[in-house]
């Protein structure tokens, strides 16, 4: 059931979706080009009754990006639907904090509103932290279920969502976007029922009166424990892999040059798609929604006569993936820009109509 569009930048999109979601614990700290996600949060989370018990939500806003992490680690170790947010940089100085969490199984959603790197570069789009999101990003084996949204609407959908990801399979979600996704304003549908909240966790730090004592940590000094508990973790994650990931296809079927992007850069490819199909130009496109675990159905493409082109606003990060799910089966061909620099549809255009004539 869906009321009237409101019009939201993505930014506050990703906000009223965690609210919606029944996220009662956000801690966070300020940086461009994410702070209209803390500023919603704040204005709204004091206010807004959360769960069967109708607590109002917890609002803080941290010292540091390190605090806010540990902060979030804390409250989803006693149960909280909890959140942070932050850009590059800031998501770089949390990466300690969330190999925690990935390592005590708990479930947190993390936004990263990448900007330009690397260091602390400049607030322009970039994609530059896909390694960063997809390989973990700290020390340790271990790793977050990452989505990608390429319009407002659906940021708001995917953090719905993403909670519900994370109390199932006890897992770190990272939604991942960048300064257009964040900035930009679109009309949105906000649906009136909000997720149903399962309070009870019966692994949660909630006191233990009447039972054992629960026990939320990473850190296993017998022999042999550690890896019997990664091997546990591992397994989780072929679960995710098999069940969880998304993307869209466009035009595949009978595609001579598939375009694969992900994020708003996506967008724009599939703007490039259709000016190449009206003339009449046999372009697909494949948008990975999760970027990990990477979708691999889609580049299943048995003719090696197909090409694929990756689009990217950062030097191959993604490429990497599409390489390994093509399997050396077709060529793939790189377009990309970092920095802040954008591809645009006359680059894609001009790019694709170069492999149509090799």
């Amino acid at each position: 059931m869906v009321k009237a569009k409101i019009l939201l930048s993505g930014n506050e999109a990703i906000a009223q979706g965690a609210l919606q979601a029944g996220c009662n614990f956000y801690a966070g700290y300020p940086i461009t080009p994410q702070n209209e996600i803390i500023a919603y949060m704040a204005k709204c989370m004091p206010a807004c009754r959360t769960g069967r018990e109708q607590s109002k939500g917890v609002f803080i806003q941290a010292e540091s990006e390190l605090a806010a992490i540990n902060m979030v680690y804390g409250a989803c170790a006693a149960g909280a639907r909890s959140m942070t947010s932050s850009s590059s940089p800031g998501i770089s100085l949390m990466q300690e904090g969330i190999s925690y969490i990935a390592g005590s199984q708990l479930p947190a959603v993390i936004v990263n509103i990448m900007r330009g790197g690397p260091g602390l570069g400049n607030i322009a789009p970039a994609q530059s932290d896909y390694f960063q999101a997809t390989r973990g990003g700290g020390h340790g084996d271990y790793h977050l279920i990452v989505l990608a949204p390429s319009c407002v609407q659906e940021a708001y959908d995917l953090t719905k969502i993403s909670f519900e990801l994370a109390d199932k399979y006890r897992i770190p979600i990272m939604i991942l976007g960048d300064g257009i996704l964040g900035q930009m304003m679109e009309p949105v549908h906000l649906s009136k029922k909000k997720n149903k909240v399962n309070t009870f966790k019966n692994w949660a730090l909630t006191g233990c009166k009447g039972r054992k004592p629960n026990i939320v940590k990473s850190f296993f000094l017998r022999e042999g424990a550690l890896e019997e508990f990664n091997l546990k973790l591992q397994a989780n994650y072929e679960q995710i892999r098999k069940k969880e990931a998304r993307y869209e296809g466009i035009f595949l079927s009978d595609a001579k040059v598939i375009l694969v992007a992900y994020g708003t850069m996506a967008r724009i490819a599939k703007g490039a798609v259709i000016q190449l199909r009206n003339q009449g130009k046999k372009i697909g496109l494949i948008r990975p929604i999760t970027l990990w675990p990477f979708p691999q159905v889609p580049f299943s493409i048995k003719n090696k006569k197909v090409k694929f082109l990756v689009v990217e606003m950062s030097y191959g990060q993604m490429l990497e993936d599409v390489k390994l799910a093509v399997c050396c089966r077709q060529k793939v061909d790189f377009l990309g820009r970092s920095g802040g620099g954008v591809p645009s549809e006359e680059e894609i255009i001009n790019k694709v109509n170069k492999i149509l004539l090799q």
